[in-house]
């Protein structure tokens, strides 16, 4: 059964279809200040690979939208904080959330910046500048330059190196799909063990 490869050529059919950048500026915007969203790299990734050319200006419309999100993340931070957190509680953000307060406190523009490459998610320090009141032209300035270097990078990499690396890639994917699924299992099972 060949289930990665067909799940594969699924999102690379996914990628190309004509709607395709709406949906990735949605997932950018969203995805910086509602928890459950995943990063927008998953979208961007597979266009990239997919439209090589047009690969910058989907990292373009990725930050764009990010950074707008980001900007809402921080309004909900500094006014309706009180409404998020029992969220951030719930769904398991609380500890990541206070390591973001910490960094914020003692580096400021610096931590935002390094939220882009962090494996921290970047809604959780768009709330955290809001709820610090961090002043808001820095935030957007590091936002630019931390998400931006990695959504550029990100495409950059695929539009250069993808087109020659993919057909290797299928030629193995199921390998290293359930090489992934056997190491999450292994990582799930290790982490209930050690509790």
């Amino acid at each position: 059964m060949q289930l990665f490869e067909t799940i594969y050529h699924r999102v690379m059919r996914y990628s190309r279809h004509l709607h395709a950048p709406y949906y990735l500026s949605l997932l950018s915007f969203v995805e910086s200040f509602i928890l459950p969203f995943p990063p927008p790299d998953v979208m961007l990734a597979p266009m990239s690979l997919s439209r090589p050319s047009l690969a910058m200006r989907f990292a373009m419309l990725t930050l764009f939208f990010s950074v707008l999100g980001g900007l809402v993340g921080y309004l909900i931070g500094a006014f309706l904080f009180d409404q998020v957190e029992p969220f951030i509680i719930e769904w398991g953000y609380q500890a990541r959330f206070e390591t973001v307060t910490i960094w914020f406190e003692q580096w400021g523009f610096w931590a935002v910046l390094v939220a882009g490459f962090s494996p921290v998610p970047y809604k959780i320090f768009t709330i955290a500048a809001g709820v610090l009141n961090l002043a808001i032209i820095p935030f957007v300035l590091a936002s630019i330059i931390g998400r931006g270097a990695r959504f550029f990078l990100l495409a950059w990499c695929l539009a250069r190196f993808g087109p020659a690396i993919e057909p290797r890639l299928v030629r193995y994917i199921e390998y290293i799909g359930w090489a992934i699924v056997v190491i999450l299992l292994l990582a799930i099972g290790f982490y209930y063990l050690t509790q």
